[in-house]
């Protein structure tokens, strides 16, 4: 795994020397790369996590509403950036479906739009009306499924076909560009009830469905090839051991996506049908709930034991935020159609777990991109003073 296409914060002296280095203020957005919509992602699912919890939302949804503005304002931000790194440095964007980690992070915005689409329905509809909110949400939906779907055929095909794969290449990365169709699957349950009654409904419901199929057999198949690259080449680069809890993400999203798909299923397709999605949601998350706590814990231990030996920063910590979000929604799903107790409790304890990790890593980017500069900063002159 090639080390120099994780940014990582450098000495003190250095660190505050280098926005000052740069000359032209196009040098800014020189660096924008499509892994800062992970930000956007591990914000945005802060706040659908607050919203859909079986105790204590209502008392969350005011922080959690100022949360998913917090998510929406990065979203257009991050957007407008990319289009001007597009616009004044088209070469760098175009080497990025070529570089062999880079390349897999083309995920990250479609599940940004999608995350921040879900918020506004849940929670931006005390803002800007219900009206509004579903158009808002319809629109990001469109737009996040139709380049998920491309992200994940064409990340795929190039991995296929032209990119530099090893055998210890496997990484957590690879499961970015496989997993936005699940997170299309979970999105869209929320907005089938506003879906026109008919094949319109009946459409969306199988779509979301295939899509869920989509994405969770492909990363059933990268989260083998993870697994045998960790037991054949053991944990490797430290800076990349934060991406291991991205595999929490096709997991947890995946119990998301079948309890929300199998509790709307009724609305648009009749019993016994719809009782038997509603019933697979249960059947299907507890036992992936069981691989999802396991591969946390192996995770958690693997991250302890690399930060004795030093965690160096990097737009990859914000690993730790999204794929726990989408466990919390998962186990709020199963707690909801179960009426375990325990799943209530596991729900509020993993959101926890969210808060302190989104709040530890959003401070950590706020300060190696707004107060020192080290993560604008172009490759080229990081390398140059490093």
């Amino acid at each position: 795994m090639n080390a120099s296409n994780t940014i990582t914060l450098g000495p003190r002296s250095t660190r505050r020397l280098l926005l000052r280095d740069i000359d032209n203020p196009r040098q800014f957005v020189s660096n924008i790369t499509p892994n800062w919509f992970a930000s956007v992602m591990g914000t945005g699912i802060v706040a659908n996590a607050a919203a859909t919890l079986p105790v204590i939302a209502p008392t969350l949804r005011l922080p959690a509403t100022l949360v998913w503005m917090l998510a929406a304002l990065l979203l257009v931000g991050l957007t407008l950036a990319t289009a001007a790194h597009w616009i004044w440095f088209p070469r760098t964007a175009r080497s990025h479906h070529t570089n062999p980690v880079m390349a897999h992070f083309y995920g990250a915005p479609p599940m940004a739009l999608l995350t921040v689409g879900a918020g506004t329905l849940l929670l931006g509809r005390d803002v800007i009306g219900l009206p509004a909110a579903v158009t808002v949400d319809a629109v990001l939906w469109g737009v996040g499924t139709v380049l998920g779907l491309v992200s994940a055929a064409a990340v795929t095909y190039l991995t296929f076909t032209r990119l530099a794969i090893a055998d210890d290449s496997a990484f957590g990365g690879w499961l970015m560009p496989i997993v936005p169709p699940m997170v299309s699957a979970a999105t869209g349950a929320l907005l089938l009830p506003y879906v026109p009654v008919g094949q319109a409904r009946l459409t969306m419901l199988l779509a979301c469905y295939a899509m869920f199929g989509l994405s969770l057999l492909a990363s059933l198949i990268v989260i083998t090839l993870i697994w045998a690259r960790l037991a054949r080449h053991k944990v490797g680069a430290s800076a990349a051991v934060p991406t291991l809890w991205i595999v929490l993400g096709p997991l947890g999203q995946s119990i998301t996506a079948a309890n929300l798909l199998g509790a709307n299923a009724h609305l648009a397709v009749p019993a016994p049908w719809s009782s038997a999605l509603l019933i697979f949601g249960v059947v299907f998350g507890v036992p992936v709930l069981g691989f999802a706590l396991l591969w946390a814990a192996l995770a958690a231990a693997i991250t302890v034991r690399t930060a004795r030996d030093g965690l160096p920063f990097s737009l990859t910590w914000w690993s730790f935020t999204f794929p726990v979000g989408t466990c919390v929604t998962g186990l709020s799903g199963l707690a909801l159609h179960t009426g375990s107790v325990v799943l209530q409790v596991l729900a509020v304890v993993a959101f926890a777990g969210l808060v302190a990790a989104w709040l530890t890593v959003a401070i950590r980017t706020f300060h190696g991109s707004i107060i020192r500069g080290t993560l604008l900063v172009p490759p080229a002159a990081a390398a140059a003073r490093g």
